[in-house]
């Protein structure tokens, strides 16, 4: 790694760290190459993901294999290297939790496990995404060196022997040569803050302590699902994009591309209604556990605020999002711009209002739900009954319409919380408004062929039409049901992976890639109809996608077997969690069929 320049890597061979107020992103020689501070949506000081000037590398002097892991529960990474000398060397790598709202602490700590390790340390922050460099740099008498990047506090211990590089006006960077003998460590802390009193750097063991102890309380054991590993990854990475505040991020990145030159690069630092409530459904799936109620909380937060103008994205403490905007930067290889912000702040999204009522529902079947969220409840009917009729953007986001999806996530709410609404009338008349939402839908939303069309004037298949069925708006078993999941395999399903819905006339994978997100739906649509082996077979292929860290973004070309969009997505990892919970719920899953296959991958 120069002190100005990283070369990107591909997605899948990206490892997060997150500690709910923000993430870093390290690649495989590792190399920290995002990392925004002092919240998810604050510019970033370390931009070189998205061609910025900035980043925090410890890198293997000799030529190296690289490896790596997520020790089990959590979002503690092992960069691993062999070198071409046969000496292991590791890197453990942690944001600190508890975290602060402003303040941000980087942990690496370099680990000789055989023979000797000679690495070289790199550290070049440069804030408002790689425009303002370093400065007022100096070294304190215990070793500590302390700068300032804008208006923000730094200060890195664990190098007194770096010497600075660069001058003022491109910014300064640090580096060491640093050599272990064999069974030695060495600890860097790197510490973020937004004001002076704030930079103290913690003791490394003690900071080591309160993060593994953080991890152990945060993500349970799940041993209740199939794929354990995989569950408790899925777990521990919404746990780490979820904010004390209670909003949850969608991904921890921004204008990753979805696809080369099409100009779909989106800024996904953001808590997207419908993504929380997925998260909120899995984890309720799973148990009654921190994720589910965080995602109650923030949700009726902006439901009792908002009402029947909810948004479909607000920052993760529920104020807006700002407009979109373009940086000067040239962007992850294959992006046309960088933006910041994001359009879909200004659209209506009906089935965010099902979504959060399923999510209600789910929350109630544990007892989770006070009066405040009954509030919420109230509100998100109200809204449902006011606005059911009007055209709006959909869950892909797109030209306003009478989404048969929206419709029908709407109804399925209404049945969820109706089962569970206290009093005889009230229940009758949300169950009631669920029934003339279907028979209206079905009226004009039912293709020639007998499935689900994507709304009255778009006679095409959509993978989200199968969601309906599996949230209870009408039976698994439903004719409309069978025939929207015949339709979808048929014309929707390529080489093991799931698409949307066909943009155009060009075959599947030309337009854009799989939808990861899509093929956890389609294991769920056949789970609820009992069909554990086409479930199973849905659910391995597409949590396969994933590199060495097993993290997914939103898409998947599948020709190159890369993964698309940014990264982590949270609704990806939401609906692998909820699979794995739901598949092992059915009938025979600890014992034969789903059960017995995954248990034995997991």
């Amino acid at each position: 790694m120069s002190a100005i320049q990283v070369e990107p890597h591909s997605l899948r061979d990206y490892a997060v760290l997150a500690d709910g107020e923000r993430a870093a992103v390290i690649g495989p020689k590792g190399d920290i190459v995002w990392l925004c501070f002092p919240r998810w949506d604050s510019d970033a000081v370390f931009s070189a993901l998205i061609g910025g000037a900035g980043g925090y590398a410890i890198t293997p002097v000799d030529r190296f294999v690289w490896g790596g892991y997520y020790e089990g529960g959590g979002l503690i990474w092992r960069s691993r290297w062999l070198t071409e000398d046969n000496a292991v060397i590791e890197c453990r790598e942690a944001l600190v939790l508890p975290a602060e709202d402003e303040r941000a602490v980087v942990l690496r700590r370099v680990i000789a496990r055989t023979d000797r390790a000679r690495v070289e340390v790199v550290l070049n922050p440069r804030g408002a995404f790689g425009t303002d460099p370093l400065r007022s740099l100096r070294r304190d008498d215990e070793g500590y060196w302390h700068g300032r990047i804008g208006e923000d506090y730094l200060c890195w211990a664990g190098a007194p022997e770096a010497k600075a590089e660069g001058d003022g006006s491109r910014g300064k960077a640090l580096r060491l040569a640093l050599d272990l003998d064999e069974g030695e460590h060495h600890d860097f802390v790197l510490v973020l803050a937004t004001n002076a009193d704030g930079t103290a750097p913690p003791d490394p063991d003690v900071a080591w302590s309160s993060t593994e102890q953080a991890w152990r309380e945060r993500v349970p054991e799940l041993a209740n699902t199939i794929a354990p590993r995989d569950a408790r990854h899925a777990y521990a990475v919404l746990s780490g994009l979820t904010s004390s505040a209670g909003g949850m991020v969608a991904a921890a990145t921004m204008s990753l591309p979805e696809r080369a030159r099409e100009g779909r690069n989106f800024d996904y630092r953001y808590a997207w209604v419908r993504d929380q409530c997925y998260a909120g459904r899995a984890a309720a799936a799973a148990g009654p556990h921190a994720v589910l109620d965080d995602a109650v909380r923030f949700v009726g937060s902006v439901l009792r605020e908002y009402g029947p103008r909810l948004r479909p994205v607000y920052t993760v403490s529920g104020g807006a999002v700002p407009d979109e905007r373009e940086l000067d930067l040239p962007g992850y290889p294959g992006a046309d711009k960088v933006l910041v912000g994001n359009r879909a702040k200004d659209q209506f999204q009906l089935d965010a209002f099902g979504e959060a009522l399923l999510l209600f529902a789910a929350a109630a079947e544990h007892d989770r739900l006070d009066t405040e969220a009954w509030r919420a409840v109230e509100t998100a009917v109200q809204a449902i009954e006011k606005r059911w009729r009007e055209p709006e953007a959909g869950i892909w986001e797109i030209d306003p319409d009478d989404w048969t999806h929206g419709r029908l996530i709407c109804a399925a709410g209404l049945r969820a919380i109706g089962g569970c609404a206290p009093g005889g009338e009230t229940a009758a008349a949300w169950l009631a408004l669920a029934e003339k939402i279907v028979a209206d839908t079905a009226a004009q939303g039912v293709h020639p062929s007998g499935r689900w069309q994507r709304s009255p004037t778009d006679p095409r298949p959509d993978v989200s039409l199968l969601l309906p069925a599996i949230r209870g708006a009408v039976a698994v078993d439903d004719p409309r049901s069978l025939a929207t999941l015949r339709a979808v395999e048929r014309e929707l399903t390529e080489d093991g992976y799931v698409y949307r819905y066909r943009p155009d006339d060009r075959p599947l994978g030309e337009a854009e890639g799989a939808f990861l997100l899509c093929g956890f739906i389609l294991s769920l649509a056949y789970d609820r109809l009992g069909d554990e082996v086409a479930a199973a077979r849905w659910f391995e292929r597409t949590r396969a996608s994933c590199g060495p860290p097993g993290l997914l973004a939103e898409e998947f070309d599948v020709a190159q077997r890369q993964l698309r969009g940014n990264l982590p997505q949270a609704f990806v990892h939401a609906l692998l969690l909820e699979c794995a919970a739901a598949s092992a719920s059915s009938p025979s899953g600890s014992g034969s069929g789903f059960g017995t296959s995954i248990s034995s991958g997991g």
